[in-house]
């Protein structure tokens, strides 16, 4: 498998999870954001990834989840963040995801261990060797407290199954050595909404972002249609409204400036009537003075209900 065995582009965003005010996962509310990222022009999503919260579900929770994204994506990508500390885990969700029907793998090295690029490899490398949906490596810095290298990553790119790389360094320099080294071998995800974005989509054939939280509506999804259709100035407008939101709650390497990240956006979500429901514990709610500055920016970009 290569970038060519896969047609993964766009706003890909991967989604929050809805749970109840008592931390119950909440199957319908699910089903309404996956319409609702749909109906608005999304080019697939992401469940169960860093935003969704795959670290505090149960394997039956992930699992139901799985199968109601695979239910709801008509003719979108719907990929599945699998992550786990071992590959046996791993691959057990991977088999999940395939009966529900799901596109692909997204996948970090196994957080808070932080292991040796040997052991990272070897790890993509038995999930690989193993997996029956083809793989996109997580590349998550904040999450890990591992910036893969580019030595690994283009050992990673190799792997049989691996086809794209979500690429969330906060390295700027990093992330460009990445993407002209792979860029022809792999998909490689994470471009910014702005002039840097829209020139390397419209001479260097980037692909796409893999976004948080799509709270946006068309904005984001539609940066990219305005590239392909040709209408730069379209594309600079809406990623002006991406970028307001990434200025206003998110510090340079990419972590929430005043609550999590998953307590941001559903936040935001809640706010504009869309089923955004509450972050489960260990994450909290944001306070007053967060919901504030999520409403301030939501007014500003016009897109607050009520």
């Amino acid at each position: 498998m290569d970038r060519n065995s896969v047609d993964w582009r766009g706003y890909i965003p991967a989604l929050t999870t809805p749970f109840t005010a008592d931390g119950e996962f909440d199957a319908e509310a699910t089903r309404q954001l996956h319409r609702w990222v749909q109906s608005n022009g999304g080019h697939g999503f992401i469940v169960m990834g860093t935003q969704g919260e795959w670290f505090s579900m149960t394997t039956e929770e992930k699992h139901a989840l799985m199968q109601i994204a695979g239910e709801q994506a008509g003719k979108l990508t719907v990929i599945a963040g699998c992550n786990a500390y071992t590959a046996r885990e791993v691959l057990d969700n991977i088999e999940a995801a395939r009966d529900a029907g799901l596109d692909g793998v997204l996948l970090t090295a196994p957080p808070y261990i932080m292991p040796t690029d040997e052991e990272i490899y070897q790890f993509y490398k038995e999930v690989s060797d193993n997996s029956v949906l083809p793989i996109c490596v997580y590349n998550w810095p904040p999450g890990t407290h591992i910036d893969l290298s580019l030595p690994l990553l283009t050992r990673l790119a190799d792997l049989d199954r691996v086809v794209a790389i979500k690429n969330s360094t906060p390295n700027l320099r990093h992330f460009m050595e990445v993407f002209f080294a792979l860029k022809d071998k792999v998909r490689i995800f994470g471009i910014p909404m702005n002039d840097l974005g829209i020139t390397l989509a419209q001479h260097h054939g980037a692909d796409g972002t893999m976004g948080a939280g799509a709270i946006l509506g068309r904005d984001q999804p539609d940066f990219f249609n305005a590239i392909w259709e040709g209408d730069t100035e379209r594309a600079r407008q809406m990623g002006r409204r991406d970028s307001a939101v990434m200025q206003d709650w998110f510090t340079s390497d990419l972590t929430g400036r005043f609550g999590s990240a998953q307590a941001i956006f559903k936040e935001a979500l809640n706010q504009q009537g869309l089923p955004g429901g509450y972050p489960r514990r260990p994450i909290l709610p944001l306070d007053e003075a967060g919901i504030a500055i999520v409403s301030n920016t939501l007014d500003k970009l016009g897109l607050r209900s009520g």
